[in-house]
């Protein structure tokens, strides 16, 4: 066991992991080991004594009232939150009335343990093969846990890191640090291909934990959290806070929309965004595949954030209709003149299908027709009460 002892620093260091944690696997092990070697019904418990060097496993017997527990080992109890009585098997092994007990210590009282040490030498080679397997099932998900939290707290972020693989499904690989990253061709940006040795930056997109393959951490370039990483790369105002992204939505690799706002008065966000001559915009864009990146600004008054998100079609009013079924988004009805649905709609649909995105409302486009003729009488008449209307108000500045 003092072998044992002195190489838990040094697995800590190997492995990456703090020292109480590998205490508490060899722990949990060696107490394993015990129920597996000597009983499964009988309580045991370790303790590390690191000044003397020294490991020791024990049987752990409960004191307690002379009459509590029957010879018998089948007891007669009263279930939780109720009066019912109910009849369960005890291992009579695990206890020893309070006079037993004082016997061999009369300072022991009722609730108190009684500990037998054991020898786990003297349980043989068997028992030395469980350990080590079960101290490494331990370690390794100590291991998994920590690199979990790690790149879990990476959501959202962007890594870069070279190529190492491409399957057949034309997923690609890539090594982070401690695991192996994966971009699968869904997450890539239309008409992408990457090759061994490529420079690839993404977001990391989900973490998880899979029991064949073990840790996987998903990566992605076209979700629109890829675009917000990009910008606060690029933007140093978006980095500091002063500038927030709101919300966007992505056609990746073609158009995306950003609505944007700022915590200080001075600061132009959409300004901030775009740089000098469009530099800092240009340079996300690039990465991009060329992405049409559309800035707006923020509105908390729905009908305006609507408004905004439709542009550059000018809209002429909104009108917001909540859903009751939550399952459903609301509808925004926008009312617009018949020469900007073009505008509006967008080429193939996606000016509107961004901005419902962006909104999370489903907008539907109320046409109204500005080119109805009009006769030369009444076009007279319109004229002539304009003039009333000017020579009205210029009476009240005489």
């Amino acid at each position: 066991m003092e072998k044992i002892i002195d190489i838990i620093d040094s697995i800590a260091y190997e492995k990456g992991l703090k020292t109480i944690e590998i205490e508490e696997a060899l722990k949990e092990s060696l107490i394993k080991t015990a129920e597996k070697m000597i009983g499964g019904n009988l309580v045991f418990d370790a303790s590390i004594n690191r000044e003397k060097k020294k490991l020791n496993l024990f049987q752990k017997i409960e004191v307690v009232a002379n009459d509590d527990i029957k010879l018998t080992g089948k007891n007669i109890v009263k279930a939780e939150d109720s009066d019912e009585e109910i009849e369960i098997e005890v291992n009579i092994e695990n206890y020893i009335s309070h006079e037993e007990a004082q016997k061999l210590d009369d300072g022991l009282e009722i609730g108190d343990f009684l500990n037998y040490d054991l020898e786990f030498e003297s349980m043989g080679r068997n028992a030395a093969t469980i350990l080590f397997s079960n101290l490494e099932y331990r370690l390794q998900r100590h291991i998994e846990e920590n690199l979990f939290k790690k790149y879990n707290s990476k959501l959202g972020k962007t890594v870069t890191s070279s190529v190492t693989s491409v399957d057949r499904s034309e997923n690609t690989f890539m090594e982070i640090g401690e695991v192996r990253a994966i971009l699968p061709r869904k997450n890539r940006i239309k008409g992408e291909s990457f090759k061994v040795g490529d420079s690839l930056k993404a977001v990391v997109k989900s973490v998880k934990v899979d029991k064949q393959f073990g840790l996987i951490v998903e990566v992605s370039r076209t979700s629109p959290k890829f675009l917000e990483s990009l910008l606060a790369l690029e933007v140093p105002e978006l980095k500091d806070k002063r500038i927030t992204i709101e919300a966007s939505a992505r056609i990746p690799g073609v158009r995306s929309k950003i609505a944007i706002s700022s915590s200080e008065a001075n600061i132009d966000p959409i300004g901030a965004i775009v740089g000098v001559r469009g530099v800092r915009i240009n340079a996300v864009s690039k990465q991009l595949n060329g992405e049409n990146i559309d800035c707006i600004d923020f509105s908390p008054i729905p009908e305006i954030f609507v408004s905004r998100a439709m542009s550059p079609a000018i809209v002429n009013s909104v009108k917001i209709e909540k859903s009751t079924n939550f399952q459903e988004k609301s509808k925004a009805i926008i009312t617009i003149n018949s020469d900007q649905k073009g505008k509006a709609i967008g080429r193939d649909g996606l000016n509107i299908r961004l901005a419902s995105m962006l909104t999370n409302f489903e907008i539907v486009v109320n046409e109204v027709n500005v080119d109805t003729p009009v006769s030369n009488d009444e076009a007279a008449k319109i004229s002539e009460e304009k003039a009333k209307d000017v020579s009205s108000l210029e009476a009240l500045f005489k």
